[in-house]
């Protein structure tokens, strides 16, 4: 087996141009103008014949510079993770950023050996997509020095600017939306509670809406997202209590959303017919689910975005008060939870 080439260097390209690697160097930074006509065609033409490639790393380096944005996520196989990926790089790509994706999987030996990693990157930034992270990954978060940007996710006690979703607005439109279609019970259903904001401000809207409407019954309960049997009893128990009672469920994310399909199949159970559904976010399965279920859609594309928006202002050096920045949710209205 032939060993691989060597990577041709600066001094490869000089000594093939014949000139020196001054001349390379005024090149490659864009200083053309300095040389002459004929210099530079010599050296365009000793790059081309030796494939080489600066290393942009190396030249970021000598100008305190990586260009570097370090992405954390929780689970890159959630749907909403994967959607705000595609804003986040459209951004870098804007902004001549280059993103490292690191997805811990949810593991924290996996979460303290990425925030190691980008260190080492000498990253300039950090952008944090936190649907799922334990909060002792998140407490970690707190010793980083680089300009950082949470997305979904708050980090108590801890000043850093946030993106995500107007969770106040999206639920109070869902809730209001099902008792418009004339849901006497309603069950709020999320995964277990802890301290993280978003499932906390949607339940408190949910609750701060149905409160406006005495005579409708509000319910919540919290389940682990894998905890198929728990799922199973909730429900059952939740449609058992008020048999004879139009009643909706309203999912507290994508991933419990798919949960809870599958529950009521388990079950028996029909969405649109024998109970309500409702779930937070966009899925494009959800058009496909028999009668379809109604979703609040997140703007995650532009959540993405504006994030990475954010993190190269705190690079740039800006010194503005930490900021909380909310999109609106649009209400997908289907079959799943017509009248």
């Amino acid at each position: 087996m032939n060993a691989k080439a060597a990577r041709p260097t600066i001094s490869d390209v000089a000594k093939a141009a014949k000139t020196g690697k001054t001349s390379i160097s005024r090149y490659l930074n864009g200083e053309k103008h300095l040389l002459s006509d004929a210099l530079l065609a010599r050296i365009e033409q000793a790059i081309a014949d030796l494939d080489y490639r600066p290393s942009l790393m190396a030249r970021g380096l000598k100008r305190g510079r990586t260009r570097l944005i370090g992405l954390i996520i929780a689970d890159i196989t959630n749907p909403y993770s994967v959607n705000v990926l595609s804003g986040i790089e459209a951004a870098c790509r804007e902004k001549g950023f280059t993103p490292l994706v690191c997805n811990t999987n949810n593991e924290l030996d996996q979460e303290q050996h990425y925030l190691d990693l980008l260190r080492s990157y000498q990253v300039e930034g950090i952008v944090v997509n936190a649907v799922g992270m334990r909060e002792e990954g998140l407490n970690r978060l707190q010793q980083s020095s680089l300009p950082m940007v949470l997305i979904d996710r708050k980090i108590p006690d801890f000043a850093c600017d946030v993106v995500g979703l107007d969770n106040t607005q999206a639920a109070t439109t869902a809730t209001e939306h099902l008792v418009d279609q004339g849901f006497e019970a309603l069950l709020f259903l999320s995964e277990p509670l802890g301290t993280v904001n978003t499932r906390r401000e949607r339940l408190s809207a949910f609750h701060a809406t149905l409160a406006r409407y005495p005579g409708v019954i509000a319910e919540n309960a919290e389940v682990p997202l894998h905890e198929a049997g728990q799922i199973d009893n909730a429900l059952r128990q939740f449609h058992s209590r008020h048999r004879g009672m139009r009643k909706a469920v309203i999912s507290a994310n994508g991933a419990l959303t798919l949960q809870v399909a599958r529950s009521l199949k388990r079950l028996g159970l029909h969405w649109g017919s024998d109970i309500g559904l409702l779930g937070f976010d966009e899925l494009e399965w959800a058009e496909l689910a028999g009668v379809g279920i109604t979703t609040l859609k997140q703007p995650t594309w532009q959540i993405g975005f504006a994030a990475v928006e954010q993190v190269v202002r705190r690079i740039d050096g800006t010194d503005d008060t930490v900021r909380e920045q909310v999109f609106s949710g649009e209400l997908i209205v289907r079959g799943s939870t017509s009248r």
